[in-house]
């Protein structure tokens, strides 16, 4: 069991959220992919860092967590329990644990590289006495010691003809988006690797671990060779509608294979499917996604590509928006919006009532004709939704039409 604190951390945005859940809930749960910084969050934030710490990379505390998981949980009055993906039956003892002292807040922090929801071979996932927080990579303001994600709140909290005034006030300085990309928000390559090819060696080290030594745990996946297809065939089709029967198609899998293979990336927080915005909520389930990264720099490495596109940053601000988005106790909805006759908005935020469309390009000069979109998305829901907004790779913030503000990406984003 140890004690040691991290000796060099980033402040993160999700920290207060996982503060108020300790005070709530006997058991807090911190997800997201593998190296997002979960461990660095609970071994250094002040509260936890001085509890007993147990991680199931630990071999002899996994043999342990599999023979008498009862035991290992009564080893300390509160812990925190590192990768607990890796023994699914510890989650029953730790139920158990809960259920003979259920008001005791703060018992367990558990961490764990996939989506413990999402895992047919979980025994429990702990309904009732736990609360799930997911760490995404780090934003950009987060890169930059703040600890924060963008500026949706405040452009949320404020009405419309207000975003100029709090949008001129952000810290946030010019970036190249191709820069920004192609760190993506692993804190290793993102934080502490200053060269590509540094960089390059990392990412591949990483999608090596994920296959040899996390898909293994998952029991998911009967061949590596066809999920390492599929994770280069999605890369290539970032930022696209998702159609399984014709990504199988491209890589030699059946339509059910596909599905199972996505499931897996997603459960492991390196995919994404934005859903559709319909007034009609059922509508959204029957329309098509549209499919992202959990980390950008992951992405392009995958894909191979040279240079970062327009839809890598599309990604870039999409990452933030989900940091964003889990942060907050109520969370709001994430979808893209695209109508029959080929018009489409990159992000549709729904909070509450309020409807915030985001579109996002990487010019450095607008015409109006580049807020059509947005325009069109305003007109059809201009009770929830009297302005959009454009994020950009140029320098100024202005009004571009009548409903849709231009201003640029990392104004937001690095606030």
């Amino acid at each position: 069991m140890e004690y040691a604190v991290h000796p060099s951390w980033l402040p993160r945005a999700t920290a207060s959220l996982v503060q108020q859940a300790l005070t709530t809930m006997p058991v807090v749960v911190i997800t997201g992919a593998r190296q997002t910084g979960k461990t660095t969050l609970v071994r250094s934030d002040p509260t936890l860092a001085q509890l007993p710490y147990l991680t199931l990379d630990d071999l002899s505390t996994r043999l342990q967590a599999q023979a008498d998981p009862e035991v290992l949980v009564e080893r300390a009055p509160r812990m925190v329990l590192d990768e607990v993906q890796r023994a699914p039956g510890l989650l029953l003892a730790l139920k158990r644990a809960v259920d003979r002292s259920p008001r005791q807040q703060g018992r367990f922090v558990l961490t764990g590289s996939a989506n413990l929801l999402m895992l047919r071979r979980i025994a429990d996932t702990l309904a009732g006495r736990a609360f799930y927080v997911t760490l995404w990579p780090l934003t950009q303001a987060e890169l930059a010691g703040r600890g924060r994600t963008g500026l949706w709140s405040e452009l949320l909290r404020v009405t419309p003809n207000r975003w100029e005034e709090v949008l001129t006030q952000s810290p946030g300085k010019w970036k190249d988006f191709r820069v920004a990309v192609r760190l993506g928000g692993f804190p290793i390559p993102a934080y502490h690797l200053q060269e590509e090819t540094q960089q390059a060696l990392w990412f591949a080290g990483y999608i090596q671990t994920y296959l040899e030594r996390d898909l293994p745990d998952l029991r998911a996946v009967e061949n590596l060779a066809d999920f390492q297809r599929l994770m280069q065939a999605c890369a290539w089709r970032l930022g696209g509608l998702l159609n399984q029967t014709e990504l199988g198609r491209d890589c030699g899998l059946s339509q059910p294979q596909v599905h199972r293979f996505l499931n897996v990336l997603e459960a492991s927080y390196l995919c994404v499917r934005l859903p559709a915005y319909a007034v009609n909520r059922t509508k959204r389930l029957i329309k098509a996604p549209k499919l992202y990264w959990g980390d950008t720099g992951l992405a392009l490495h995958l894909s191979g590509e040279p240079e970062p596109r327009g839809v890598h940053l599309e990604n870039l601000v999409l990452l933030d928006l989900l940091a964003w988005r889990d942060c907050q106790i109520k969370r709001p909805g994430l979808f893209y919006w695209r109508t029959a006759d080929g018009l489409e908005v990159d992000f549709v935020v729904e909070h509450g009532h309020q409807l915030l469309p985001i579109e996002v390009k990487t010019s450095e000069k607008l015409i109006p004709k580049n807020a059509r979109a947005l325009e069109a998305f305003c007109q059809e829901y201009s009770d929830h939704a009297p302005r959009g907004l454009l994020l950009y790779a140029g320098s100024e913030t202005f009004p571009l039409t009548r409903h849709v503000l231009a201003t640029p990406w990392w104004r937001v984003l690095a606030a």
